[in-house]
């Protein structure tokens, strides 16, 4: 099983680093391979909303740059981690550019979707999502804005189950990791009893 973690958080943020720690951890434990795309030191540029990626070259930017690995390493993933410093409730523009240009991995025709219109699927399968939110201080409308968001972006990827967590301040490392196997169990990626 693969999994990928889009990081918009610079690499010294202490919480981004501890979530990282905690889901290889535990993904390492569970058999699966883990790849990391650290945002914020890739050449990734805004999305032109040329739609040529749905036209001209179906599933890929014609961008050339490495916005097309965090695409590629979406839907060869079976789970695909958020993870973003917040910003009013939002992902921060690193990962917000690299999501921007993914919309290649959906078609441009539309269908229903849990009720709401969404584009219809380009692939077979898409992975589960895990949202995970970095925030200085409480803040409950933007955890609350940022679950809503991860939700969204669930249902506009066909992701078969979504999660979202906060981490907020500068958590332990042992509080880091019982939200992420909180996530995973929520996700069915990791049963309650392996964690005894």
């Amino acid at each position: 099983m693969q999994a990928v973690i889009l990081n918009g958080a610079d690499k010294k943020n202490p919480s981004a680093a501890g979530a990282v720690r905690a889901l290889k951890s535990r993904l390492d434990g569970l058999g699966w391979s883990l790849e990391v795309l650290n945002l914020t030191q890739m050449e990734i540029a805004p999305c032109t909303g040329c739609f040529a990626c749905w036209t001209k070259t179906p599933g890929r930017c014609i961008i050339p740059d490495q916005g097309d690995l965090a695409a590629k390493a979406l839907v060869n993933s079976q789970l695909a981690v958020f993870l973003t410093p917040l910003s009013f409730g939002g992902y921060n523009f690193h990962l917000k550019k690299a999501l921007d240009r993914i919309i290649c991995v959906v078609s441009p025709f539309f269908t229903r979707v849990r009720g709401e219109i969404h584009h219809q699927k380009r692939y077979e399968c898409y992975p589960k999502l895990l949202g995970i939110g970095l925030c200085d201080a409480p803040d409950k409308e933007a955890q609350n804005l940022f679950a809503a968001l991860v939700e969204a972006n669930a249902k506009n990827l066909h992701a078969p189950k979504e999660a979202a967590i906060t981490l907020v301040g500068r958590p332990s490392s042992k509080a880091i990791a019982g939200l992420v196997d909180d996530a995973l169990q929520k996700l069915s990626i990791c049963p309650a009893e392996t964690l005894l």
